[in-house]
């Protein structure tokens, strides 16, 4: 029944769908369900090289760390929706949250209803202060998060990021896998950037999961760019595709393309 409806919305958008496919994640990628403007991004992202990285299987149950509006979100719900489990750790909002947080949870979250994309989603929230139960304790297979840590350690500090990779592990099996990409700092940085550059040094975050009983199993230069020099007037922002700067130096950051990132990934011990 549930594909037989998946089919029925793909036939009124006028898609062309197949759904006994041997590569999930390639089809996933592929979909003309996601747009031309974010398949322009995989150039940078990488999505299909890291997702395979990190090891994601159609069974798993997996939750995505403040999906935004979905980018990640467009390529692994169909991946695990007949099989698996997505669960979105979207924005904690309560009367003190901006405009911008309510309105992108709101839109997220209409996704999630009947006959729309993400229908079958489940929608908890994550705070590094205030929301850590992202789902039920010991239940999920991976936890992912795209881009994320900087924002933590800007806000909350130290004790944002200790709470943050604590609930990660307090989420998954035994077993199960933490995939971090995140903006990467040069390890001779001083580490005051990282308090408003967008960028964190591989050290720290690897010392973080670690302090939350994290074995960093593998990392990956997939979402590397050694252009980057991670120094710029507006930190990580002054790159695409914020370009914080707007026209000023535009073809010169246009040509450096996305930030430099880590790509991290960590597992809960079985025993």
């Amino acid at each position: 029944m549930k594909k037989l409806a998946q089919y029925v919305l793909a036939a009124t958008l006028g898609i062309t769908a197949t759904y006994a496919s041997a590569d999930a994640i390639s089809d996933a990628v592929k979909s003309v369900l996601r747009s031309s403007d974010a398949k322009s991004r995989d150039e940078y992202r990488k999505p299909q090289q890291t997702l395979r990285f990190f090891g994601l299987k159609p069974d798993m149950t997996v939750v995505e760390i403040s999906p935004g509006g979905g980018w990640y979100t467009d390529i692994i719900f169909p991946v695990v929706r007949d099989s698996g489990k997505y669960v979105a750790a979207h924005f904690y909002v309560d009367e003190s949250s901006s405009d911008y947080y309510k309105k992108a949870l709101t839109a997220f979250k209409a996704k999630t209803e009947a006959g729309q994309v993400y229908e079958g989603a489940t929608v908890s929230a994550f705070h590094p202060t205030k929301a850590l139960d992202i789902i039920d304790a010991g239940t999920a297979d991976m936890v992912l998060t795209f881009r994320n840590v900087h924002n933590w350690y800007m806000r909350e500090g130290d004790k944002g990021i200790e709470n943050a990779f604590g609930a990660f592990f307090n989420a998954l099996k035994p077993g199960g896998v933490l995939g971090v990409v995140e903006h990467e700092l040069p390890e001779s940085a001083d580490d005051e950037a990282m308090k408003k550059s967008g960028y964190m040094k591989r050290s720290y975050v690897v010392a973080a999961a670690e302090k939350a009983g994290f074995v960093l199993e593998a990392s990956s230069d997939i979402n590397a760019n050694s252009m980057d020099t991670a120094d710029h007037p507006k930190g990580v922002w002054t790159l695409p595709p914020s370009l914080a700067l707007n026209d000023e130096d535009r073809e010169k950051y246009v040509a450096i393309g996305e930030s430099n990132r880590m790509t991290l990934k960590f597992t809960k011990p079985k025993s």
